[in-house]
């Protein structure tokens, strides 16, 4: 009996939903979708209306007047909404990957670079003198020991980081 009713009032819905979809802003597909829905609710609760193709007409207007509604009350975007402030997770995958790429590089420097470095990139934010104190050198020396550790860790990463271009 259903497949019956789904056979005999398709072309019926097809043509009704063609005319009242452009009228309510939507697409007659949709339009479509949406009352062969409304007919299978009917056939579960109350079966099979009177008379169908009455009824169908009906909810087609019912379903257009519902999406002609919805239209009316909602705005879209002027554009997406998007937090500019926070990076999204692909943002955060990168940030991550590069610090560990960059926390393992600084591991395998030769001498006292590793623990030169893990301290000049301490969340504590360490002045210099604190961090002379710690490795047992002298403030002076913190700066050249610094430019070859860096240029140390430049050497270890370049092969892994792409070159950016020309700087300058």
């Amino acid at each position: 009996m259903t497949h019956e009713l789904v056979a005999d009032l398709h072309p019926l819905l097809t043509a009704e939903a063609l005319a009242e979809a452009h009228a309510s802003g939507g697409e007659p597909g949709d339009l479509e979708q949406a009352v062969w829905l409304r007919l299978l609710e009917r056939l579960e609760t109350d079966g099979p209306p009177p008379d169908p193709q009455g009824w169908l007409r009906k909810a087609v207007r019912a379903e257009a007047r519902r999406a002609r509604r919805t239209t009316r009350l909602e705005r879209p975007y002027g554009a997406e909404p998007v937090d500019d402030d926070r990076p999204g997770p692909e943002q955060l995958a990168l940030r991550a990957a590069r610090h560990r790429a960059l926390r393992d590089a600084v591991r395998r420097l030769p001498g006292r670079c590793p623990r030169l470095l893990e301290a000049l990139l301490s969340p504590k934010d360490l002045t210099y003198r604190e961090i002379a104190g710690e490795l047992g050198i002298s403030q002076g020396s913190l700066g050249p020991e610094r430019s070859r550790c860096l240029g140390c860790l430049r050497r270890l990463l370049t092969p892994e980081v792409a070159s950016r271009g020309v700087r300058g």
